[in-house]
């Protein structure tokens, strides 16, 4: 009896992507890591990219024509500050015999990006890691990102849309992160959100002032580190593909995002290198209270992101979930002290 799609399961999937035999260019050996909604395996000189059959309320890859698309549409967007990296999709198919291949001719059963692999040693989170960045590099970067800002049309959207926004995904964080499953400490999340609330509704003209002067934009999503490779052409990876809402970001939100996250790592100053280099580069000058509003928000926002982990079917090291959580709780309360 013939195999097909539904027959072939995300285990079995994950053990021929292990194989360094499965793959075209015949690699010495394969590493894999895991994400909360994909797997990536890299081999030699490429990364392999599988989602994972998950389906939230803010998105859905539970079948594979989803995950196709998804995957054409991660390709698309990350042309925009990655050229050359992203190579386009392959499909993982099953033959008449019931056995997989990558690119092969029979049934699609899901679909890989393909992308050339980066050099570990160049991507920021690791350089911050081993103290090995240098101010050149992340000035380049910076102003990768600067030129990316200023060639992308601002976004329509009303003053107040924008800031209501904020006040519903304040609230959002709130019912989540005081959510009893998740045993976080109640009383700091309600103070964190507490000053998010006011400042909100204290500040609203700062919000409205950025919509006006058209900072609102179609930006990357998710601009973390480990997703920019410093260099003499820096590029910025895996941008947030899934959502369009998701990636309609004032500048200086995704920036300050950047920057709490180098100061979770241990390195402050990088984080204002990129904001001082940006506000150098295009002349915008964002109001520092404004900055340490949308750390607070974006480290509220990654808790309830890391707390998730410990829903999943097989939670791996739910401490380590638990450990992150709190980290980026104290970093949100600590920035609410700038505003």
């Amino acid at each position: 009896m013939t195999r097909t799609s539904t027959d072939i399961t995300l285990d079995q999937k994950l053990q021929f992507l292990l194989r360094p035999e499965s793959y075209p260019d015949r690699p010495r050996n394969v590493e894999a890591a895991e994400t909360h909604m994909s797997w990536v395996f890299m081999t030699d000189a490429y990364a392999y990219k599988l989602k994972k059959p998950v389906r939230y309320d803010f998105l859905d890859f539970s079948t594979v024509e989803a995950r196709r698309r998804d995957s054409e549409e991660e390709v698309r967007l990350n042309t925009r500050l990655a050229p050359h990296i992203y190579l386009g999709i392959l499909p993982l198919t099953i033959d008449s015999a019931g056995s997989l291949k990558i690119g092969g001719e029979g049934e699609a059963v899901d679909w890989l990006v393909k992308m050339r692999r980066l050099p570990t040693d160049q991507m920021l989170d690791h350089a911050i890691k081993q103290g090995t960045v240098e101010t050149a590099d992340v000035r380049q970067a910076a102003v990768a990102l600067a030129k990316f800002y200023l060639t992308s049309p601002p976004v329509e959207l009303g003053e107040s849309e924008y800031r209501e926004r904020f006040e519903k995904n304040v609230d959002a964080n709130l019912r989540e992160l005081t959510d009893p499953i998740y045993r976080l400490p109640e009383d700091l999340v309600r103070k964190i959100t507490s000053a998010q609330f006011a400042f909100l509704k204290e500040e609203s003209e700062l919000f409205y002032q950025r919509v006006r002067e058209g900072r609102i934009i179609e930006a990357h999503g998710d601009l973390r580190p480990e997703h920019i490779c410093l260099g003499p052409e820096p590029v910025i990876i895996d941008c947030l593909e899934f959502r369009r809402e998701f990636r309609i970001l004032d500048t200086a939100d995704e920036l300050a995002f950047l920057a709490m996250e180098c100061e979770r790592l241990g390195a402050p100053s990088v984080g204002q290198s990129f904001l001082e280099t940006y506000s150098e580069y295009t002349g915008d000058k964002p109001s520092e209270k404004l900055l340490h509003f949308y750390k607070s928000y974006r480290a509220t926002l990654r808790a309830k992101i890391t707390i998730w982990h410990i829903k999943d079917a097989e939670v791996r090291n739910p401490s380590k979930w638990y450990n992150l959580a709190g980290e980026y709780l104290r970093l949100a309360e600590a920035h609410t002290r700038g505003f």
